[in-house]
């Protein structure tokens, strides 16, 4: 056919070895992250929730994170880390205290109702306290069942402010970042960055969305 590109099939050892070859490059180029801090895809969220937090300041305040301890170090007055589904984020709060700021990194996609789960941090968030959110966008389906850990949702940047909006905060701030070379990436495994990574922003393709958001007074 005019036009048309066509590629000689392999011998079946051959295509077995170039697989081979290309697991050991990805080996190499894309070395598996030891912890979710170490990850490709959350260098420019990790920095914008510093940066973030560095704003908001930690003394005097207290803290609760869900789920994880990522920013149990810093100097709050007092700090919870709440792991979810032990502690169920969509279900009534049963007069939990308040929190000057509530951390949700990572679960939002993993909750059977996001809705409720959002008028939860709300709920745990003092007036005019900070709600932080951080969720995946474009990568792969992964689920923890081991841990009762499903993955259920998917928010644009649009979409994650709409759903904060909707629980009554005030969105600050939403932000994304990703490109296609870390979508890519991403396939098979959770890389840890190096230097060659790439850490342009594509708009278009983002692989983790964020929000800043307040509780009103």
């Amino acid at each position: 056919m005019a036009g048309a590109v066509l590629r000689r099939r392999l011998p079946a050892g051959a295509t077995a070895l170039a697989s081979r070859l290309r697991a050991a490059r990805d080996r190499v180029l894309l070395p598996e992250a030891s912890s979710g801090g170490e990850q490709w895809q959350r260098v420019p969220l990790n920095a914008a929730v510093a940066r973030h937090l560095d704003a908001l300041g930690a003394e005097g305040s207290s803290a609760a994170e869900i789920s994880g301890s990522a920013h149990a170090g810093r100097a709050w007055r007092h700090y919870e880390s709440l792991d979810h589904p032990e502690f169920d984020l969509c279900a009534p709060l049963a007069g939990r205290g308040t929190f000057d700021v509530v951390i949700c990194e990572q679960v939002i996609e993993h909750v059977v109702d996001p809705g409720a789960a959002v008028a939860n941090l709300r709920g745990l968030c003092a007036r005019g306290g900070h709600v932080v959110v951080s969720t995946p966008f474009l990568i792969r389906v992964h689920e923890l069942p081991a841990y009762g850990m499903h993955d259920y949702w998917r928010f644009t940047p649009r979409g994650l402010r709409l759903l904060l909006e909707r629980a009554g905060l005030q969105v600050d701030q939403v932000g994304s970042w990703g490109n296609r070379a870390c979508v890519r990436g991403n396939f098979d495994r959770w890389p840890a960055y190096r230097r060659w990574h790439p850490l342009r922003n594509e708009p278009d393709l983002p692989v983790q969305v964020w929000a800043f958001a307040s509780n009103p007074r």
